[in-house]
């Protein structure tokens, strides 16, 4: 059985994310964004490069800056290992639903996420590698998972990609860039054609931080 969330009011959970962005500007030179266009009445998976624990702050920090301010959104759900669902109680106040991968519980939390997308104005925030690697790899391995939940999903759901890369620079402390994708929407998935795509810009976010130097 997964452990869902029981969620906090809109008001308090889009209070503590507004404490989180300014946290971060607190921490960060500069916080660049490269936005898109977000689709009016559709549901959102909000997919980044897992590459540091301040992930979910940034995920947080882009939804409040980049796409909330253009489409609000209702409800935020983050999928989170069960084992630190367990370590981290708190973590399903604030939407996050657990999967516990190699278990029979996987189709329950697949289809959890898929339900919830069939509602417009959720998010969910997603992982598609899965684990934990450098911002500056070369190729996004996906996980299947994204494509099990995006088969399952009824209605119209938006699919964004951001390359997160945090750089220094000139400065003392980091700057973060945040290059985002339009993906298209459920109706025009196609596995690999998204991880194509999304390692085509990927890479291109990368060279585009280089400023001198050529590959």
């Amino acid at each position: 059985m997964i452990i869902k969330p029981k969620l906090l009011p809109r008001s308090i959970i889009f209070w503590i994310f507004d404490l989180v962005s300014w946290f971060l500007i607190k921490r960060f030179n500069k916080m660049i964004i490269n936005p898109i266009n977000i689709k009016p009445g559709h549901s959102y998976i909000l997919m980044c490069n897992h590459f540091s624990f301040l992930d979910g702050m940034l995920a947080v920090y882009l939804l409040r800056n980049a796409i909330d301010n253009r489409q609000q959104i209702k409800r935020v759900y983050m999928m989170i290992l069960k084992k630190q669902m367990e370590k981290n109680f708190w973590l399903k106040y604030m939407g996050a639903f657990s999967i516990d991968p190699g278990r029979w519980t996987v189709d329950e939390s697949l289809d959890y996420a898929a339900e919830m997308l069939s509602q417009p104005g959720n998010l969910l925030l997603f992982y598609p590698q899965g684990n934990l690697e450098s911002s500056h790899i070369r190729t996004i391995q996906f996980k299947e998972g994204i494509a099990k939940i995006i088969s399952r999903v009824n209605g119209d759901c938006q699919l964004i990609w951001s390359s997160n890369i945090i750089e220094y620079f000139e400065s003392i402390k980091p700057s973060v860039y945040f290059e985002m994708l339009d993906c298209g929407t459920n109706h025009d998935f196609d596995f690999k054609i998204l991880t194509n795509q999304v390692n085509a810009h990927h890479q291109a976010a990368i060279r585009k931080q280089f400023r001198f130097t050529n590959e």
